[in-house]
């Protein structure tokens, strides 16, 4: 059996760091170097011994035994299949570059999420510039880590899946892997499929648990309009043995790298291969979150007297979930558009989000259109929650970092303008319920009546937030 003792990954990011620093931690015997720098405490333990970090793409490829691509896929902004088809120009980038300067036999393995058959392209574009002395095999090895638990997820993962051709060759290379992953994976855990089940294994996976989040989302709008808590009703169908408890916690919305740009990914094939009916499911997962998002705004507005324009708003949290930097597709992103469109003026604390990233997110152009100068007018981004709540008319929890549970809520209320409102995102504050109400805060949640509204003038049915003015052009 072909035995991989070189290992060489092009991308060190929220997968590709953490995935080469488990493996080189659990395989001392095997080199792995990853062109493109990042990752601390694992890292540190195997640096400079079997672990490296390096730009130097070429001469790691030319060494390696076996090339992880895990470079980004971000959803298309232009062209054909735009805003749901997978972007894979750096997929394609580096399989050009990994034949280029290749020789000999070498093992090629997806760790970016693709759509169905990007191995398939990659085998093409490989088949088409070979040479004699060359053997390249493409497998698919999708991870499943999830940002903020991602050590653990590949210390011990629920299974590793891996996807290659169905020919013997294809299943030695799915062998040399699988050899990597048993130094500390039980075997019975490690799945081999082929390419295309594989590929698509990942993409329904996160289709699946998206889907969980926009149901019990779509439930939290119902426990408002009823009475209901919508905690107590996931509590109750979590415990049916068919159903399970993961991903029935109701908030703002999903966000992250992956969820939205692989339930899309589905979509757009399924509209590619004729499907409609099917895209159209699956669409409806995006759909809801986005509603989900959207109503939490119109809330804030409505309780704020249905005018938000010039008021000092406290944004809690901007990554898209505690435990991360990671701002991709955070709802906070969204809500904090859906506030600047009313006027509003922000003021965002996030303990691990630079406020450089907060400014780039705001002022791109789906979110502030053609009118950038308005995050410059209308953000403040501040180091301090305090500072962040000081005259605010609300303080809006977006991210369900473990601090929000422990501030001075007392010394916030008697900073804000009255009344004060607390709108929880997230439902980190249902045990200060009682102690808020008795400071005297207003309190908004998801999926629960928590005490009787202010009156504000109703907007009547679901309320609507106004599109922002069209810029005129200057004469």
């Amino acid at each position: 059996m072909f035995q991989i003792k070189k290992i060489c990954c092009i991308g060190a990011g929220y997968v590709g760091g953490p995935t080469c620093s488990v493996i080189a931690s659990m395989c001392p015997e095997i080199t792995v170097t990853v062109v493109d720098p990042g990752l601390n405490e694992v890292v540190l333990s195997c640096r400079g011994k079997n672990l490296f970090f390096s730009t130097d793409i070429d001469s790691a490829i030319k060494d390696a035994d076996l090339v992880f691509i895990s470079v980004n896929t971000p959803t298309k902004t232009y062209g054909m299949g735009k805003g749901r088809a997978a972007d894979l120009k750096f997929i394609e980038a580096c399989a050009r570059r990994i034949v280029e300067v290749s020789d000999g036999y070498k093992i090629v393995t997806e760790k970016s999420t693709v759509p169905v058959r990007a191995a398939e392209s990659i085998r093409r574009i490989f088949d088409a510039n070979t040479k004699p002395s060359l053997n390249l095999q493409v497998l698919s090895n999708p991870e499943f880590l999830a940002e903020g638990t991602a050590v653990k997820d590949l210390k011990d993962p629920d299974r590793v899946l891996i996807g290659g051709d169905e020919t013997p060759e294809g299943q030695r290379a799915i062998s040399a892997l699988s050899a990597v992953y048993e130094r500390w994976v039980p075997k019975s855990r490690i799945i081999t499929t082929n390419t295309w089940s594989s590929e698509l294994s990942k993409l329904a996976a996160n289709a699946f648990l998206a889907q969980r989040i926009s149901s019990i989302n779509s439930i939290s709008a119902l426990c408002e309009s009823t009475g209901a808590d919508v905690e107590e009703v996931a509590r109750a169908i979590g415990m049916d043995q068919r159903i399970g408890s993961k991903f029935l916690k109701a908030s703002v919305g999903f966000g992250g790298s992956c969820f939205q740009k692989d339930v899309l990914n589905l979509v757009y094939l399924c509209e590619a291969l004729n499907l409609p009916e099917v895209a159209s499911y699956w669409q409806q997962v995006i759909d809801m979150n986005e509603y989900q998002r959207k109503r939490f705004a119109c809330r804030i507005i409505d309780c704020l007297f249905n005018t938000v324009t010039g008021k000092k708003i406290a944004l809690l949290g901007f990554s898209f979930k505690k435990d991360t930097g990671d701002t991709r597709e955070s709802s906070s992103i969204y809500i904090s558009k859906y506030l600047m469109d009313e006027g509003a003026k922000l003021h965002i604390y996030d303990p691990k989000v630079l406020k450089e990233q907060i400014i780039q997110d705001l002022s791109q152009p789906s979110i502030s259109g053609d009118n950038p100068e308005r995050v410059s007018d209308l953000v403040t981004v501040t180091s301090d929650p305090y500072e962040a709540c000081e005259s605010a008319h609300a303080l809006v929890i977006c991210t369900e970092w473990d601090m929000f549970k422990d501030l001075d809520y007392e010394k916030i209320y008697h900073k804000m303008l009255k009344p004060a409102f607390i709108f929880d995102g997230r439902r980190v504050l249902d045990h200060l319920h009682t102690q808020l109400q008795n400071f005297g805060f207003q309190i908004e949640t998801i999926g629960k009546k928590v005490t009787t509204r202010i009156p504000f003038t109703p907007t009547g049915g679901v309320p609507r937030i106004n599109e922002p003015p069209v810029k005129k052009p200057k004469a």
